[in-house]
Formats: C-alpha cells, structure tokens, sequence
C-alpha cells in the first residue's frame, strides 16, 4: 500500500491517494468555492468544476466517485444545490452522499463538498 498527499498544506492535503496495487482511492479534502460572494448555484458550479480538474490529475472522473458528504450553510438552499448537483452527476454513476446543514468556517460559504472515488491502479 502506498499513501499520497497531495497539494499539502500544513493542516490538510487537498487530496489523499491511498494505492492498494489492483485500485486506489482517492479522498479529496471539504472544497469550497473560490468565489464565495456567489450565490449557491455559482459556488455549486465552481466546486464540481474543481472536483472534476482534481479527479482528472489522477485519471479518474466523476463516474468514479463513491461517496459525496455536501454541507449547506444553510438547508433552505438544499432545492438549489440538487439541481446543480442534478445536472452534474451522471445517470446511472451516482455515489452514496448525504447532505449536511453545518455553520461552514466562512459565513460567505454555502457550500462544501468532501468526496471519495476509487479508481484503478497508477497508469
């Protein structure tokens, strides 16, 4: 078994990949949006766009994502982030998630997401 971090900072790594020979996982740390004066759909937009540059630095996609924790600052945004959510998971690959009202660490985050996919071993 070998463990990486990736894009580590003093408190956390943006991702950890953990390869077990035949697969690996992959834990991508609570992303949060770049720009968090935007609304819950614009910071929803943003952070599965940086989900999916992420995924991609290790071959894998969202198809291979097997568990998804959402935290809503607030849950009376949970009908406008599960039609972006709606639009960006793919038919047939969803993963197991929940959904979280939490008090994120910014009062202008809506939104983080934390998730896990497993993929094949290093190409």
């Amino acid at each position: 078994m070998n463990i990486i971090r990736h894009e580590m900072g003093p408190r956390f790594s943006e991702m950890v990949t953990v390869d077990l020979g035949a697969a690996r996982l992959l834990y991508l740390s609570g992303q949060v949006a770049e720009n968090p004066s935007l609304d819950i759909t614009g910071q929803m937009r943003e952070i599965l766009h940086h989900i999916d540059d992420m995924l991609a630095t290790q071959g894998a996609t969202k198809k291979d994502l097997v568990s998804v924790t959402i935290y809503l600052r607030t849950v009376g945004d949970y009908a406008a982030m599960n039609s972006v959510w709606d639009e960006w998971v793919p038919a047939g690959h969803t993963p197991a998630r929940a959904t979280v009202g939490a008090k994120l660490i910014d009062s202008e985050y809506r939104v983080e997401i934390q998730a896990t996919a497993a993929v094949g071993p290093v190409p």
